[in-house]
């Protein structure tokens, strides 16, 4: 493998079960990929599915994309960081958290959506690294209020990184300044650098970013992709990272539709450039030469997303990987 920090993240395959996670934990482990990322939104739970893989895989650092931060207190999430690391002491544990969506925290889970995002950002971030130094912390913020909270656990000189996933241009700092890393997400390999430059203002955290590739059948696949870019453009925060990334047109056409109700206009306004840029769909060099590009771009650490499209589903994920690693 020509980049020794690839990972591998299980979030779009989670609609397969957490069988598929410790088959394809194992798998990344063979391959010579360093970490194990999932996500979390209705189905596994993410830190019994992280300690499961890193059980079957013992030598993956492991890593939330995103876990939707209004659904765990800090103190919550700082435990389930804690408990991964001590069950995994010789990994790297990457607790990534963002902001997330209303369709997530609201119409799935019942949980507000609530305000200020870059302020609650910064008071959780600080609040889970407070709670992760095992000292006792006293807080009483405009988001939290602790009395006594002492993490009960203790840890090694190794501890949890916070992650940040972010988009836009105030986050990308924020994330910079106050984050250990920050994840990047559904964006084209040209739009890395001005991303980079954004957290680069904040300061020196890591770049994660998320790689959509699959070797499969494009034209089998394609349509997948419009309704999985569609989903992401009528949410507020993704259609201005898309629209900055050079996709104007389309977002305003697929916004426009969505809202007059024709959903099939709406998904038809997902261009194939679009589609080629953050959904990647075609043979093995396509999908290395992603990898490379995004790289190439400044990501610190790429971790491939896995398009299951295009043919025999679990063939995809084993040639996607495959071709990957080769990057």
């Amino acid at each position: 493998m020509a980049h020794d920090r690839l990972g591998f993240t299980f979030a779009s395959l989670m609609a397969l079960g957490p069988g598929l996670a410790l088959e394809t934990a194992q798998q990344a482990a063979d391959l010579g990929y360093r970490s194990f990322w999932t996500a979390e939104t209705t189905g596994p739970e993410a830190f019994s599915l992280l300690a499961a893989a890193g059980a079957v895989a013992p030598g993956l650092d492991l890593g939330t994309g995103v876990l939707a931060l209004q659904l765990r207190t800090p103190m919550v999430a700082a435990m389930g960081a804690a408990t991964l690391q001590a069950l995994h002491p010789d990994a790297d544990i990457m607790l990534g958290i963002g902001i997330s969506s209303p369709v997530v925290t609201e119409r799935w889970h019942g949980v507000d959506y609530g305000e200020r995002p870059l302020a609650r950002i910064r008071e959780y971030v600080t609040l889970v690294k407070a709670c992760l130094s095992g000292e006792k912390v006293d807080w009483d913020g405009d988001f939290y209020r602790v009395k006594g909270f002492r993490l009960g656990l203790r840890l090694g000189d190794r501890k949890p990184k916070v992650v940040v996933g972010a988009l836009n241009p105030a986050m990308l700092k924020l994330a910079g300044e106050v984050a250990d890393g920050v994840l990047l997400n559904y964006l084209p390999a040209s739009h890395v650098a001005w991303s980079v430059e954004q957290i680069r203002s904040g300061g020196d955290a890591e770049v994660y970013a998320y790689v959509h590739a699959g070797v499969g059948d494009r034209e089998q696949a394609i349509d997948k992709a419009r309704r999985d870019l569609f989903s992401y453009a009528v949410v507020d925060a993704y259609a201005a990272n898309f629209t900055r990334a050079g996709f104007e047109d389309e977002v305003t056409e697929i916004r426009e539709r969505h809202g007059a109700g024709d959903r099939e206009g709406a998904l038809a306004a997902v261009s194939d450039r679009m589609c080629d840029a953050i959904d990647v769909l075609g043979d093995a060099d396509l999908v290395r030469d992603t990898v490379r590009a995004y790289v190439a771009a400044g990501v610190d650490v790429p971790v491939l997303m896995p398009l299951p499209w295009g043919g025999e589903r679990r063939q995809v994920i084993t040639d996607t990987m495959e071709a990957a690693a080769m990057a």
